[in-house]
Order: C-alpha cells, then structure tokens, then sequence
C-alpha cells in the first residue's frame, strides 16, 4: 500500500517540486495551498502524512498542526521550518509533530522524512488496531459469571475505571483472572490509549527487578553500555501491572514506595528525578496481611497499593457459573480447532459442577480445551473428561505399580511389634514382669498391648481370607 502524503505550503514551486519528487518515489501526493484547505482535505482525504510549512497566509502552521491532530491521532505530520527557528520546532515536537526540516533542504531530505513517518503511521495504525481488539476483549465480556460474588467483582470494577486510583489490588487464589481483572481495568479506563507494561516480580532477582521497573543510566554499571528505560517510565500516563507483588524483594519495595508517595524516580545511576503518571494495578495470590505479620511484605507499601482491593472468589464458591464458563470455553475453542462441540450433557454439567477446581477457570479451561482437541462430536460427554472428574483414578505405569507390590509386600507396623515383643518374652522365658521392664512399659500396659495387638492379627487374617 503507497504512503498517502498531504503537502501544505503556500509557494506553488515548492508544491509542484515536492510532488514531483515524490510521486516519482512511490508516493500519492495531494497539494494545499492554506491551512484551512489543508485541514479540509485532511479530514476528506486522510492522508497518512502532512508535509505543513509553518508560515501560511491564513494561520500558523502550529494551529492547523494542532487541528489536524484533533481530527487524526494517528497522522504523521511533518514541519517545514526557517532556517533558525528552532523553538517553532521545539513547540511543533510537543504538539505531536513527527520531524521538521529545516529551510533550505535537500530533497533527498523530504523523501527520507517521509519514508520514515510514513513507517511510524503503519506502526501506529497496527498498535491502535490492537489496542481497539484489547479493548473489545477486555472490555467485560470476558469477565463471565452471573454469580453474586462475580457481579461484586464487575462492579467494582466498574466504578475503578471511571475513577482516578492511582492503586489497585487484586487478591485471589492462582487460576482466579487476576491478569483479566487488571487488563480489563487498563483497557476499559481512560487511560487505554497509553500502554499496558507488566512485570511478573517472581522472575527477577533484586538488582535485575529495579532496572526493569526504573531503568539505568550509560555506565551504571558495567554492561550498562546504553541508557535504557524502565517500565514505569514507559508507560507513562498508562497502567503498570505487577504480578505477584507479594515476592517483590524488601529493598524494591522501598524505592517503589517512594514512587508512589512522590510520583517520580531516578534511573539507577541517575540523579535526575523523572516524573510519570501512571496506575498502579498489583496482584498476589499470597495472603498480604499474613506477609506484613511475618515481615516479607512492607505494611505502608500494602495500604498505598490496596486504596481499592478486589478480591477475586475461588471457582468454587461461584454457584453457577462452571457451566457458564465451560460452554464458553468450548464455543472458544471449537472455532479455534474447527471442531463440531456445541452444548454440554446434563451428566457431564453436573460433573463438572461438583469438581472441586482447586486450579480454578485456569484449570477449567485445560481441561474444555483438551477435551475439544483431543475428541470428536456435538456434545461434551461425561467420558470426555478426566478420570479424577468421573471417581476413577487413572491406572499406575509399571514402574508405580512394581514398587507398590514392592510397599504392600513389607510387614506393618504391627506386625514388627509383635515380632519384636515375641523375642522379649523368648528370652524371658516368658516372664512378663521382666518383658516388660526391658520394653520400658509396665507389667499391665504389656497385656493391653498383646490383647490389642492379637485382635489386629486375628482381623487382617480374617481380611486375608477375605
């Protein structure tokens, strides 16, 4: 697809010479002559990048910039700028201008410019394309469930995203839609248009979980070779999700505290504070009041992240909504595996209904998608699922079941006892009194345990038999 270019000038050499060069590179071109024709046929035309000389007969160029802006987010403008001019650029930049050129220019200079946004419009358009599925996907309709404690947590979210919290923690068990819940936050906010970073604070060691949350500076360290940006300072504006912040190391949490508190940090190395505007989306699955209790987790840390705390129900204690989820799932994954499966059996509802689910929707969801993969038909059957869904537990391999016979072929406990008070009293004759002191009980208390064990040998002979 060409690279659609809007040129606004009012010198019609400078039009025809730039359209010219520029159809002949592969370009579509259309020419304006004033800002507001310019601004007319950006809102008819849209063109993919504007090519806008900053002195127009009828306005200046920041103006029709900003306007032109207003009415496409994603066009790539281009400033044309005197020689000298820099702060009419440096203001152009802030307004959302991609490059400027100075006067006077090569033309080798405009086609490269042009290449270049013209690049950065087709990336723009792809992330905002995303963005716009995402928004869709997590908009809600993927937070299923009717249940109560479901509503509860939709509502809460509901009223998160049309609010300014700067913090959010989502507590629940592992498999609960902690990642969901806070994807649905960032995408159904204001804030959707800035990006979505999120970190997993179990996978990084202390000194590697501060760089990737705050950046460093050149020669911070020794493989600091570049100054590199953190997440925080990326997504700016947007939302930075922290899984499992309940393993985020005491020292991390400190600086992050600080973040919170002042709302700006240094790259490690750093001396300058850099100041973001960003939501705070936390989760664990950890019990964070047990955490501070024991020391692992900062107590002024946990209040300023949980300013709104969601917790999230076991699948479990969801009456109702295993079935919801299921044929969800399995609508899900019969498009994605082009399979036939359409409804579930009474049988099969009520089974699933029973199952525990200590995995939760993460577990239901492997098992609705090995069922579709692996098996054929219109409705999910009660011997499509599990054996540990159906009471029957799966047979051991040969090695498991060698060494079982191998256990089971051992003496009990019992009978070892017996064994052993049966050579006391050899050696003593009999004489229960001196057994009985050898075996440090008393005289009574080996009675009692000869009747009691005699009872035992009689009955596992009698299951013997059996």
């Amino acid at each position: 697809m060409k690279t659609s270019v809007l040129v606004v000038d009012d010198e019609l050499l400078i039009r025809k010479s730039l359209g010219k060069v520029l159809r002949s590179n592969g370009y579509t071109v259309d020419v304006a002559s004033s800002g507001a024709e310019g601004l007319e046929k950006v809102g008819s035309l849209k063109p993919q990048v504007m090519i806008l000389d900053m002195r127009l007969p009828d306005t200046d160029g920041l103006s029709v910039l900003r306007r032109a802006r207003e009415l496409d987010p994603l066009l790539q403008v281009i400033i044309i700028t005197a020689y000298g001019d820099v702060q009419a650029a440096v203001d152009a930049m802030k307004l959302g201008a991609c490059d400027f050129v100075r006067k006077p220019y090569e033309m080798e200079e405009i086609v490269l410019a042009v290449d270049a946004a013209g690049r950065t419009f087709r990336q723009a358009t792809e992330l905002d394309l995303y963005r716009r599925r995402a928004w869709q996907h997590y908009s809600g309709e993927e937070i299923i469930g009717h249940s109560g404690p479901m509503r509860q947590v939709r509502g809460l979210i509901d009223k998160v995203v049309k609010s300014k919290a700067t913090s959010v923690l989502i507590t629940g068990e592992s498999g609960t839609g902690k990642e969901l819940v806070a994807r649905a936050i960032h995408y159904r906010s204001d804030r959707a248009q800035a990006p979505l970073m999120e970190v997993n604070c179990s996978s990084f060691q202390e000194a590697l979980l501060e760089n990737e949350l705050f950046g460093h500076e050149k020669g911070a360290y020794t493989d600091a070779t570049d100054t590199k940006k953190g997440l925080v300072e990326l997504c700016d504006e947007g939302t930075l999700f922290l899984d499992e912040v309940a393993d985020m190391p005491l020292p991390t949490q400190a600086k992050l505290l600080r973040f919170i508190d002042h709302r700006n940090f240094k790259r490690v190395g750093g001396a300058q504070d850099i100041s973001v505007d960003i939501r705070i989306v936390a989760a664990t699955n950890k019990n964070l009041d047990e955490e501070v209790r024991l020391g692992r987790f900062r107590s002024d840390l946990y209040f300023r992240l949980k300013v709104v705390s969601i917790m999230l129900p076991a699948l479990r204690d969801r009456e109702g909504d295993v079935a919801m989820l299921s044929k969800h799932f399995m609508r899900e994954f019969s498009r994605k595996f082009q399979k036939g499966f359409t409804e579930l059996t009474p049988d099969a509802t009520r089974l699933l209904e029973a199952y525990p689910w200590p995995g939760n929707v993460r577990e239901l969801r492997n098992v609705i998608e090995r069922v579709v993969l692996l098996e054929e038909g219109e409705r999910l059957e009660p011997d499509h699922l599990p054996p540990e869904m159906l009471g029957r537990r799966s047979s051991p391999g040969p090695a498991v079941a060698a060494a079982m016979r191998d256990v089971l072929a051992l003496p009990t406990l019992a009978q070892i006892e017996m064994d052993h008070i049966n050579e006391v009293l050899r050696l003593t004759s009999g004489n229960k009194s001196r057994a009985a002191r050898i075996l440090g009980i008393s005289r009574q208390g080996l009675i009692e345990k000869l009747r009691r064990l005699r009872i035992e040998e009689v009955s596992e002979r009698t299951i013997e038999r059996a």
